[in-house]
């Protein structure tokens, strides 16, 4: 268990990549974790497009307009959705075990917004996904090529006792 409490405390996003790409096995586990998350009534309405062609990886960043580290990620996922009540909140959850997974196996990841983004149709279409899915989440992925450090707002000042 402390392993997992590790991946957590020190998973950051990584916006730069070491050149190479991922073994398929280390992708197929990150993407099996993420479809072992949590959901309302158990729905599991989501979809993953895992992008590994580096023209389709370059992509991304003109459609949504920003990103541009997407380009030089070994791959990125898709994170897409059925409509139903709580889409953002079961692919969010998913999407969060996909950047554990990832960090408990020394990949970076960084997580770029799709849910009512203008370009998440585009971004859905661009890469064949049917009319009734949307866009939840874009998340690339590679060996990290920096160590951010990032400062998290100290416990005592977030956690609150039985009121506010």
């Amino acid at each position: 268990m402390d392993r997992i409490i590790e991946v957590i405390k020190n998973r950051r996003s990584i916006r730069a990549y070491k050149q190479g790409s991922v073994e398929r096995s280390i992708i197929e586990e990150i993407v099996d974790c993420a479809r072992q998350a949590p959901t309302a009534m158990n729905v599991q309405p989501w979809d993953f497009v895992v992008v590994t062609k580096r023209e389709d990886l370059a992509k991304i960043p003109t459609l949504i307009g920003h990103g541009e580290f997407i380009a030089q990620a070994a791959f990125a996922v898709l994170v897409l959705s059925r409509e139903t009540e709580y889409a953002v909140e079961d692919c969010s959850a998913a999407t969060e075990n996909l950047l554990l997974a990832a960090a408990a196996h020394g990949i970076g990841s960084c997580w770029v917004a799709g849910t009512k983004q203008a370009y998440g149709p585009a971004v859905a279409a661009e890469f064949g996904a049917p009319p009734d899915r949307q866009l939840i989440a874009i998340v690339s992925f590679g060996y990290p090529a920096e160590e951010p450090q990032v400062e998290k707002r100290p416990l005592v000042e977030i956690l609150h006792w039985d009121c506010f």
